[in-house]
């Protein structure tokens, strides 16, 4: 037999379907459902089988279907009218960053993050981290920032999933070809693709770069899979999270490091930096190394330039979970970096460390929390956690100063919500997108009829047993299982059983098997003959996660059980299109991670634009989300117990609230058709997730918190040739060598009986302050006060102590002030002394603080 070499015949598009290509390399079709119809019409079939893929649809569309539908009337109007909308989106102008309080960013936002998951025909992401980063692109192109994003373009994207007969989890890998997908090569001039390079060891690596519309925004994807770069270079960018830790730095090297250059080449001058985790922190040292060389600064005053724009967010509230480096790969990589930084590598290699340990190894987040001005966690919960799990790169401050913020994550709605419920909110409520974040407005999902929306949830639950049956079906059908098994699938789940999705990273803090502590008392949950649940499960594990990947086994062994086959489904390969179907199609979304580990989840507040109820642990979003009518709570608040005993109790809670509350609750039928409590519980769900859950409220808190300070911080310290970082930099610099003189003694409560004060009376406290070289005008003392507990203060206050006095012949002060005595009970103070100056923008920047 002959070989034959391949190629690829594109169809021609008619004239008339123009637009179609022009929609098809924006994302602004994947949440916006009349192009979703449009793309679907072209051949429903190639639709399936790209993956949802409007680019290959148009490479693989035979040219007879491309011509009739150009002269097909119906289907031009309706291309018509989807492309006015598109061109209406793109050109509006009244919108929050060109009217708003988004207009007073001028230089763009820079967010990078390690992955993105747009939609599944764009697999370059691996779970929550990436479709949080794409929702926040989305938002941000929706309310109009001058917004960018900076990722990593991967060959073989994270994985497909396949789940063989014995319930193992096999790991696909992917080789996708990106002039398939919906980016497009930047080139240099007409030509050449424009190419940057990475010095990394003793070579320069070099890296392409790719576009991705998404509505308005623009992200920038790079790529070192290129015939310029060694073979071993072109692996750096062909796996998510692949490879081992030295990989992890050259990927880690080439988004921080590599991103800042590629914005440089495409003329991109950021005015805020914002990492999303701590994959690009890299990118704050380029960007020194940038100040060092072209504006002569030395290092610590382009410190002070380059962290006043960087904004900092962490998603991981467990110290394994964040990247770190030994010390020796940190000297084998940047050895010669610290040479255009101007310091020695021990210096450098501090900014990753607590100091309190010189033996830790270098950490990513530490390193972003040093070189920025702006941090913050990704629920309030994960705040608290966040600022207790570093308050040692802060040593001496309280836990609640330390100054890490949080922002609490969303999703964007319209990707997610059905467009059955999209057009019964329009109907009942009006335009909702354009109220979306109104609390008030989402009070009309009470005049929505009982009947509509029960028979709208109703609808999507069939449509996801039919999709989840059609799963089963072909799985099975690769598996070589008997024509019986196959025919069986169609049994599989029943759209008047209360359904319940469990659908996530099946990473073991997650939990997966909570549910199989007690099999017996499941096996009477599912197989009771009047009152039944059924439950999906869905979720990859790592490829290298042992742990994880015997859950799925356990979970999928057990679904295959006689007796219990037909109430309980594993459905393999996990992506963001089975997400849509899950979020929109079951009755309840379970959730039930070891808190605190669970930093925000954002799975559970998809389902609930769509009707859907949670049942969650108190942990992440669900513990501001939770408001006692709107779901459940799994368990007890344990914040101290050990982790069997909260399985424990987590367990126990989990089966007493299904068998007593949620079950009873979904099948009560007063007038024998509708279950009412059950829909009052998903309107509550509605209106009080929807409008608080949801990317838009969450970038404008980005913008409005974060973001323009940033930006007027960086225009501040970049004003003047950077005079005020320079003098910032030399007044810590002196400060820093002066400190270990402030010294407080002496401290004393003027009132004559200090166990006896009444309730409107205060507390009159003198301290004597020894500063030494320090000016008074740099220093604030404060008297650190309030109720005693176990041995600590709980919720204090800070009261600020005034100079009463010049300094005498030893360079002492005396500073006096008031502490108000509002309320009766015990009470404890100390006075402390932190240094203060004009530019900085944290309370706690120098770390410096002297305790009596």
């Amino acid at each position: 037999m002959p070989t034959f070499q391949t190629y690829s015949v594109t169809p021609i598009l008619p004239a008339a379907l123009e637009p179609l290509r022009e929609m098809s390399f924006n994302l602004w079709w994947t949440w916006e459902p009349a192009a979703r119809r449009v793309f679907r019409h072209l051949d429903i079939e190639l639709w399936n089988r790209t993956n949802h893929n409007p680019v290959r649809m148009l490479q693989l569309s035979r040219q007879s279907r491309l011509e009739d539908l150009s002269q097909d009337k119906t289907f031009l109007r309706d291309l018509k009218q989807v492309f006015e909308e598109f061109e209406k989106y793109l050109g509006r102008h009244d919108t929050y960053g060109k009217t708003g309080p988004g207009s007073a960013i001028k230089n763009p936002i820079a967010y990078f993050s390690a992955e993105f998951g747009f939609h599944e025909s764009i697999p370059n992401y691996s779970g929550g981290l990436g479709i949080l980063a794409s929702d926040h692109c989305k938002s941000a192109s929706d309310l109009d920032l001058n917004f960018v994003g900076v990722g990593l373009l991967y060959r073989h994207g994270y994985f497909r999933q396949q789940i063989d007969k014995d319930g193992v989890q096999e790991a696909i890998n992917l080789n996708q070809n990106f002039y398939h997908l919906p980016i497009r090569q930047i080139r240099h001039g007409d030509a050449n693709n424009l190419l940057i390079s990475v010095p990394i060891l003793d070579r320069e690596v070099f890296v392409k770069v790719w576009e991705l519309c998404v509505g308005r925004v623009k992200v920038y994807l790079l790529d070192t899979d290129i015939a310029e770069n060694s073979a071993e270079d072109r692996l750096i960018t062909a796996e998510l999270y692949g490879g081992d830790l030295e990989m992890r730095m050259r990927q880690e090297i080439v988004l921080g490091i590599g991103g800042v250059k590629a914005l440089t080449a495409l003329g991109i001058s950021p005015g805020v930096f914002h990492m999303n985790e701590g994959h690009s922190a890299f990118l704050a040292l380029e960007r020194i190394r940038l100040a060092v060389i072209d504006k002569k600064l030395d290092f610590y005053s382009a410190l002070q330039v380059v962290a006043a724009a960087n904004v900092f967010t962490t998603h991981t509230p467990v110290p394994a979970g964040n990247d770190s480096f030994p010390r020796d790969m940190m000297r084998k990589y940047f050895g010669s970096f610290t040479k255009e930084l101007g310091i020695p590598f021990d210096e450098l290699f501090s900014f990753g460390q607590t100091r309190v340990d010189p033996n830790d190894p270098f950490s990513m987040t530490i390193l972003a929390l040093r070189l920025s001005r702006h941090a913050n966690g990704v629920s309030k919960l994960h705040g608290d956690v966040t600022r207790s799990l570093w308050k040692d790169v802060w040593v001496g401050v309280p836990v609640h100063e330390v100054p890490i913020t949080s922002i609490t994550n969303g999703i964007h709605t319209k990707t997610w919500m059905a467009p059955e419920f999209s057009a019964l909110y329009r109907k009942h409520l009006g335009v909702w997108e354009e109220h979306l974040t109104e609390p008030e407005f989402w009070r009309g999902v009470i005049d929505i009829p009982d009947t509509q929306l029960w028979e709208t949830h109703q609808k999507l639950k069939v449509r996801l047993i039919e999709f989840l049956r059609e799963r089963v079906r072909r799985q099975r059908q690769r598996l070589g299982e008997s024509p019986e098994s196959i025919r069986k699938a169609n049994l599989i789940l029943d759209p008047e059983i209360l359904t319940i999705g469990f659908a996530r990273r099946f990473a073991t803090y997650k939990r997966a098997t909570l549910l199989f502590s007690d099999k017996e008392r499941l096996k009477r949950l599912l197989s009771d003959t009047t009152r039944p649940a059924q439950f999906i499960f869905a979720g990859k594990a790592h490829p290298r996660d042992e742990a994880g990947k015997a859950l799925i086994q356990e979970v999928y062994k057990f679904s295959r059980e006689a007796g219990v086959e037909n109430r309980i489904v594993f459905l393999e390969d996990y992506d963001s299109y089975i997400a849509r179907r899950l979020v929109q199609g079951v009755d309840l979304w379970l959730n039930h991670p070891l808190r605190p580990l669970e930093a925000s989840g954002t799975s559970g507040m998809k389902a609930a634009p769509n009707g859907g109820i949670n049942l969650s642990v108190p942990d992440g979003w669900w513990r501001e989300g939770y408001n006692g009518n709107n779901g459940w709570a799994i368990g007890a608040e344990i914040d101290n117990g050990t982790t069997e005993f909260q399985n424990e109790v987590d367990a126990s809670s989990l089966y007493q609230l299904l068998e007593n509350q949620i079950i009873p609750l979904y099948y009560a039928k007063p007038d024998g058709k509708l279950p009412l409590a059950w829909l009052q519980l998903m309107r509550e769900s509605i209106r009080s997730v929807t409008p608080v859950f949801n990317t838009q409220r969450m970038v404008k808190e980005y913008t409005e918190r974060l973001y323009i300070p940033a930006a007027k911080s960086y225009e501040n310290f970049s004003r003047d040739a950077c005079g005020a970082a320079t003098q910032l930099s030399q007044w810590k610099s002196q400060i820093r060598k002066d400190w270990p003189q402030v010294q407080i003694s002496d401290v004393q409560v003027v009132n004559k009986d200090r166990q006896n004060i009444l309730v409107g009376e205060s507390l009159e406290i003198s301290a004597r302050v020894h500063l030494g070289a320090v000016d008074p005008q740099h220093v604030r003392v404060e008297a650190y006060h309030g109720e005693i507990d176990n041995g600590d203060i709980r919720n204090p206050t800070a009261t600020v102590l005034n100079q009463s006095s010049q300094a005498d012949g030893d360079g002492n002060y005396i500073y006096q002030g008031s502490v108000p005595a509002s309320e009766s009970g015990t009470y404890g103070f100390s006075v402390r002394v932190v240094p203060t100056h004009p530019h900085l923008m944290q309370e706690h920047e120098l770390r410096l603080i002297t305790w009596s």
